[in-house]
């Protein structure tokens, strides 16, 4: 990567990788405990901060950002060591003697580009994986989110090292600019479209690459479970953050026989967590921005809710919404919703749900209510997402034991825990072997007694 006029950093980051400070054990133990440091330190600023972009409260920033990283930080430290070891492996015969292994080494300097809708959760969970992994790095905030990516930039200079890691402010222009630089990888989160051209600009400089996205979550609800506790997590993880999550239900596909149950008891969840006004309830945030407002708007005109549907465009506010009869063949559901809208579709056996989301690009996430295993290996077996949860939701990206990612259309690469460590780092092999003996028949002219011999050896000891 060459030094750049408009971003400096860069030179001194990729002089910092060359000198190799950042591959110790030590220095990466630091950078992490620095970081635990900040979220510890400047949790209340950082609060403050969500809240002046989201309207979210303080419980649910600890839960779904703060709180998360802080434990994703403690497993990379307890286990880094492990992850750090060189893997060994045995020589055949005909290459003794000779020892091999090979370790996990940083790629050098990543790019990691966060999204707005967890704004400090999507820009510090790939930077503690980089950081294990001993990467510099560049952290690019998202713009929408402006209050958190100003914490961020003034909040990480002063805890990390200045000379391995920075945060570089700025919208899409500045977005681009990064992009035309040569960086060793790229870890991108955000939606389909930018991803492509994400993907576009590391293609011109062979860069590997992550890609979070998106996608149509579906989620299952059938006829064998209890449908007030599927009600309850479902409204739970859908209209948390309202709506504006990855990995939240995108619609649901309930059994014919329960929907009248399911929507009774998401009405009464709904109002068991924010009250008869969402609008009045500290623990229901707002739409990021207008343009995102405005666009849910438009999903929701033309349908009358079967609960909720009440907007607001000087709070940013979309109420809690379920919509009754939606057909997969509705505008709604041609693109992922990232809202807190809900479209409820019935279905009447296991296969036509199944079919319904064949349909679709493969989602981040795929979620299903049942008591019946047979049911849950079908679906399993016979479905394609990133992830699978099974009577509950969003969880399956909160264990750090757990890859998170997407497939294909929902994106690739995986990280949390191990698999963020290995996202962040390449294989080296490395083989060692004794000048003696020195054997003639390796080398030419391979004719006569001494190429069966080789023949042979090759056959019977490789």
């Amino acid at each position: 990567m060459q030094k750049n006029q408009d971003f400096p950093e860069l030179g001194v980051l990729r002089q910092t990788f060359d000198r190799g400070i950042t591959r110790h054990f030590s220095w990466r133990r630091s950078q992490l405990l620095a970081l635990e440091a900040f979220l510890i330190e400047r949790e209340e600023a950082i609060a403050e901060a969500l809240y002046d972009d989201f309207r979210k409260s303080q419980e649910e920033t600890f839960l779904t950002e703060t709180g998360y990283l802080r434990g994703e930080i403690r497993f990379a430290l307890k286990q880094l060591k492990s992850w750090m070891k060189p893997h060994r492996v045995s020589i055949p015969l005909i290459y003794q003697p000779g020892k091999g292994y090979f370790s996990r080494e940083p790629y050098g300097i990543v790019l990691i580009i966060g999204a707005w809708n967890y704004p400090l959760n999507l820009c510090l969970a790939p930077l503690i994986s980089a950081i294990a992994a001993g990467n510099c790095a560049v952290v690019k905030p998202s713009e929408h989110a402006r209050h958190t990516s100003k914490v961020l930039a003034e909040g990480l200079g002063r805890y990390l090292d200045q000379s391995a890691i920075c945060v570089i402010e700025g919208g899409v222009e500045e977005t681009k600019a990064l992009l035309e630089e040569r960086f060793d990888y790229i870890f991108f989160t955000g939606s389909q479209a930018v991803g492509r051209e994400v993907m576009s600009a590391a293609a011109r400089h062979l860069t590997p690459l992550t890609l979070e996205l998106g996608g149509k979550c579906p989620c299952i609800v059938d006829a064998d479970v209890d449908i007030r506790v599927a009600a309850r997590r479902i409204v739970w993880a859908k209209f948390l953050n309202a709506g504006q999550t990855c990995i939240a239900p995108d619609y649901v596909l309930v059994h014919k026989d329960v929907e009248n149950e399911l929507l009774s008891c998401m009405r009464g969840a709904i109002i068991d967590f924010y009250g008869d006004d969402p609008l009045l309830s500290p623990d229901y945030p707002r739409i990021i921005n207008e343009n995102h407002f405005h666009r849910l708007e438009n999903l929701l005109s033309g349908f009358l809710p079967w609960s909720g549907g009440r907007t607001d465009p000087q709070e940013y506010y979309v109420a809690p919404t379920i919509l009754q009869g939606v057909t997969l063949e509705a505008e709604i559901m041609k693109s992922e919703i990232f809202g807190p809208l809900l479209p409820v579709i019935i279905y009447e056996d296991i296969d036509d749900a199944l079919e319904g989301i064949h349909r679709g690009r493969n989602p981040l996430a795929l979620y299903l209510f049942s008591s019946d295993p047979g049911v849950q290996e079908r679906v399993v077996r016979q479905s394609r997402s990133g992830g699978v949860c099974i009577n509950d939701l969003l969880f399956q990206a909160s264990i750090h034991r757990l890859p998170f990612g997407g497939i294909g259309g929902s994106g690739f690469g995986a990280y949390h825990g191990r698999a963020g460590f290995n996202t962040f780092s390449f294989q080296r092999s490395v083989l060692k072997r004794s000048l003696y003996p020195d054997p003639d028949q390796r080398y030419p002219p391979y004719r006569g007694w001494k190429f069966a011999c080789l023949r042979r050896i090759v056959t019977f000891f490789h």
